[in-house]
């Protein structure tokens, strides 16, 4: 072993081992780094079960810092992977906007029927 290490051409006749040495080097300078550097007791406590519930009843378990998550759309339910249209709500939007453009019309059509009136006259 210490003829391999000894001999200048080492990577030049065997390139992949050379690279797997390097790539293991660089693995553990990264380990090290990591172990010296992180402080103690500042991260925040990761849940590897955590769930992410969707309003449609679709359940998602995934990691992260939050035992559990609530979300309106997810890929089960959202119009651009399921391929069918729907609305999404939020916070009645869709209503408030049938009203408004319903009393538009209303005014619209009260507008109509006195410029009417006016033109007979």
């Amino acid at each position: 072993m210490g003829d391999m290490f000894d001999n200048d051409n080492y990577c030049s006749k065997s390139p992949g081992a050379c690279q797997l040495l390097n790539d293991m080097l660089q693995f553990l300078c990264y380990i090290i780094y990591i172990l010296e550097i992180m402080k103690k007791d500042i991260h925040p406590k990761y849940y590897p079960e955590a769930k992410i519930i969707c309003a449609c009843g679709n359940v998602i378990t995934t990691g992260s810092v939050k035992p559990e998550m609530k979300v309106e759309v997810c890929s089960a339910c959202h119009p651009f992977y399921t391929g069918k249209r729907r609305l999404v709500d939020s916070t009645g939007r869709v209503d408030r906007f049938k009203k408004r453009m319903a009393k538009s019309e209303k005014i619209l059509a009260e507008k109509m029927e006195r410029a009417e009136k006016e033109t007979r006259n």
